[in-house]
């Protein structure tokens, strides 16, 4: 078994724990991790990335919060902890640990990447969020308790508008297109 595979067995056993004993009963790995991985895999084949750095990077970039380790807003530097107790107890090549570690840390914004690896995992955190539409209806009505129609598409437009701006130039040029579609579906609006 591959480390890819071994990591991704972990991942989902922490997010079936998460579920069990969160009283929200979020499933993590249905809910975004594995949006992240597959937008992680198609963008470091199509940008000529690590593969192996990348998937990696993208199944272990919450780990923290899988964990319930810190708060979500330190979750990046409480994941790249994790990820190298992790991965040392897989042997995994320093070298190349360094370097998923990286991916874990930059993972919350494309502008932090320093290497392309570092951008495929930050860049498909958030396409996957345009992945799980429902996710964000969720979030509207139940985590943040809104209430009309007119409030959640208010809050869903924000959210588009932040992500799509935090994507890196190069993955804004590549989504656009998809960016528009989703954006006039979803909100029932063009975006210019």
């Amino acid at each position: 078994m591959s480390i890819v595979e071994q990591i991704t067995a972990l991942v989902r056993q922490k997010s079936d724990e998460y579920r069990t004993n969160d009283p929200g009963q979020y499933d993590f790995w249905n809910g975004h991790l594995k949006y992240v991985y597959h937008e992680a895999t198609e963008l470091a084949k199509q940008y000529g990335a690590d593969l192996e750095i990348v998937q990696l990077g993208a199944l272990l970039h919450d780990i923290a919060l899988l964990e319930k380790v810190g708060s979500k807003a330190d979750h990046h530097e409480n994941g790249k902890k994790l990820t190298e107790q992790i991965l040392q107890e897989y042997n995994y090549p320093e070298d190349r640990l360094r370097r998923v570690l990286g991916c874990v840390l930059h993972h919350r914004s494309s502008k932090d990447a320093e290497n392309i690896e570092e951008l495929c995992v930050a860049d498909a955190d958030i396409l996957a969020h345009f992945g799980n539409i429902p996710m964000l209806f969720d979030a509207a009505y139940n985590l943040h308790k809104m209430v009309g129609l007119e409030n959640v598409r208010e809050f869903m437009r924000e959210a588009f508008e932040k992500d799509f701006d935090d994507l890196s130039e190069r993955t804004k040029a590549e989504f656009g297109p998809r960016y528009k579609i989703i954006y006039e579906v979803v909100l029932g609006e063009e975006n210019d």
